[in-house]
Parts: structure tokens; sequence; C-alpha cells
């Protein structure tokens, strides 16, 4: 099975790939790690998103491309992967469908947790003062202002994805919004549909 997971921060995409990767035994791919991964391997590709990297330039498209197409041809993604975070804009989705046409693949499914927004910031909001309240200190990703900031990034670059792939009939849509387990089950059912 290959899949991508969309929907903004905090929607569960991360809970909900963890219950794939163990229920199907397949991987969950993340950009960045795949990147600090190649990096230190020093694959051709590896190299060429360090020296960006190092020069404090952003990773193309074109090489975040070429190290997921070096990723998914390695043995524990060869029965299928689960994308999480990528893609991140309609020329990445793009990139994409063009690897894995190279490749004589395709994508099993694209799934969006649809969740809404003012709910995710309510339950952010909510965790980081009961973190103050006792005493805890607040992560970087539990500030209101941070997460607002990530939603903004979310809806310019990658809310996007989401139309190109429903233009291709290919979108699916769950409601992120509902208890973990009963995502699970509705994203269960959306895969085998």
């Amino acid at each position: 099975m290959r899949l991508i997971l969309l929907g903004p921060p905090g929607a569960g995409k991360g809970t909900q790939a963890a219950r794939l990767v163990e229920k199907h035994g397949i991987p969950q791919l993340s950009t960045g790690d795949m990147l600090r991964a190649a990096v230190k391997a020093g694959t051709p590709v590896g190299l060429q998103a360090k020296a960006v990297m190092e020069s404090g330039g952003l990773v193309s498209d074109e090489i975040v491309v070429g190290i997921i197409a070096d990723r998914i041809q390695e043995a524990d993604a060869r029965k299928g992967f689960i994308l999480d975070g990528f893609p991140r804009t309609v020329a990445q989705a793009q990139a994409l469908d063009a690897m894995l046409a190279k490749n004589a693949m395709k994508l099993d499914a694209i799934v969006e947790l649809k969740v809404d927004e003012n709910a995710l910031l309510a339950r952010i909001e909510k965790r980081a003062r009961e973190t103050l309240e006792a005493g805890g200190t607040v992560r970087a990703d539990d500030n209101p202002e941070a997460f607002k900031k990530r939603l903004d990034a979310y809806r310019a670059q990658t809310a996007p994805v989401s139309g190109y792939y429903a233009g291709k009939g290919a979108l699916k849509t769950v409601d992120g919004m509902a208890p973990i387990d009963a995502v699970t089950k509705a994203l269960d059912a959306a895969l085998a549909g």
C-alpha cells in the first residue's frame, strides 16, 4: 500500500501513520528524516542536499523527490509506504507523480484528515495552559502563536495539494475531529474502499 496522509498540523497524521505502520508493516517516510539519512549515508542526492543545507538554502523539490525515489527502492518500502509531510506543494505532488510513473508505481490512496482549525487551536491553547498551570514548560510547538504560523503556512502552501488530488478524483477524506479510534476505523474503511 502506497499512501499519502494530508492534513494541517495537529490533525493526527502522526498518530494515524503509526497505527498504519503497525497494521500494514510499511514504513512512514518523513522527508526530514530521509534528508538527514541521505546526507549521513553520503548518497549522490544526499551530497547535493548537504551542500544546499550547509549554504543555508532550501532543498529543492528535485532533491527531495530524488531522496524519496531512492528511499522507496529500499527493501522495507517495497510492499508500500506512508508519505507524511510530503508533498508540501502542488509542484512537489506533480514531481512525485512523474517519479512514481517513471518507476512504474502508483499511489493506492491519498487521504486527508479534515479538521476544524479553530478546534485545533483551542486544543493547543488548552494544552499549553494546562502545562503552565502544572508548573511545566510549554514546548515550542505547543505555543499558540507558532501553531498559527504553521497553520498559515499549511493553508498557503500545502492545502492546495488536496485540491490537486481532488481534481484528479484521487482524494479521500476522513473526519480528523472524531475520537482517535474512530478516525482509525474511518481511515481503514477509506483505504479498503
